[in-house]
């Protein structure tokens, strides 16, 4: 019989190209920012389903270091040249016992569940015990997503349902730009694999709940369907707040911030921004110039400014 567990590290062991992994060794080096002692290495994000280098890829570092002071993750943006060409990755750096705490929901935080509920790939790992703690991670932000899904979904549908609700509140909750139906893109991806996830989440969770055909109805007692709904309103109180606060901190933090910035304007754009010492220095007050600098050129060339 399939359990959630063997879902997560199926997952976790998918193979990836050996540019992620290059640079997942690299990070493991100790390169990442405010990593003093890395122990895994995720990969995620759209370029994991792709298998494309393209863009930026995505990965979470986590260590054994001491506990946080403050908010995080640590993000940071970092240019790598391998296999002749340049990689683009934004890392973000935390303590695994925080993620873990994160993924399990004991925190008022949606983004680490909420994003590792979708696949992730374990690109590198200090030991087999490492390996165990991140995939009981992995496994308890789905059952935290399973869990609230269950009570913000409808009283009967499709694991396709439960998810799109969930996602739909979480996009909601959270201060974030996303195009109207991505919870679509996420889900159609690999439908099948969230179909298996969502019952096996639920049976981890202890979860009752019935199947006919594939229409799915999790039996939870009123009382827990309350506190559920009260746990997540506290949430959707606290999600837009805690982002605005992260975007501030990154502002200021944001090691490779006018790098990153640039390379994205570039690329939206077409308009080529030179990196100059004071502009990666001082990414904030170099901001407007470069955005000047954009309507320029486009106006000059008779682009329309979007």
């Amino acid at each position: 019989m399939i359990t959630l567990g063997d879902v997560v590290r199926r997952q976790l062991h998918v193979p990836t190209i050996p540019a992620v992994r290059d640079v997942a060794a690299l990070l493991a080096g100790g390169i990442a920012p405010g990593a003093s002692e890395t122990v895994a290495v995720l990969f995620y994000g759209s370029n994991l389903r792709t298998g494309a280098t393209e863009g930026v890829l995505d990965f979470y570092v986590l260590t054994a270091g001491p506990p946080e002071r403050g908010m995080w993750p640590t993000v940071s943006y970092r240019e790598f040249d391998l296999h002749g060409e340049t990689l683009r990755a934004k890392i973000a750096t935390m303590r695994l016992a925080t993620f873990a705490k994160a993924a399990a929901a004991r925190t008022l935080d949606t983004t680490i569940w909420t994003r590792f509920v979708q696949p992730s790939a374990l690109v590198w790992v200090r030991d087999p015990d490492t390996a165990r703690q991140v995939a009981e991670a992995i496994a308890d932000a789905a059952k935290s997503a399973a869990r609230f899904a269950a009570a913000l979904g409808p009283e009967t549908g499709t694991a396709d349902d439960y998810w799109r609700a969930l996602f739909r509140q979480t996009y909601a909750a959270e201060l974030r730009v996303e195009r109207k139906g991505r919870e679509g893109q996420i889900l159609g991806f690999d439908p099948a694999r969230y179909d298996e996830l969502l019952p096996l989440a639920w049976t981890a969770d202890g979860i009752a709940f019935r199947d006919e055909a594939g229409m799915l109805k999790p039996e939870l007692a009123p009382a827990r369907r309350r506190a559920l709904l009260q746990a997540w309103a506290h949430r959707r109180r606290a999600g837009k707040p805690l982002n605005i606060a992260r975007l501030v901190r990154a502002a200021f933090t944001f090691e490779g911030a006018a790098r990153y910035g640039i390379w994205k304007v570039e690329r939206h754009t077409g308009v080529a921004v030179p990196l100059t010492p004071w502009r990666e220095k001082h990414p904030i007050l170099a901001a407007p110039g470069v955005f000047w600098r954009v309507w320029r050129s486009r106006a000059q060339t008779g682009t329309k400014t979007v």
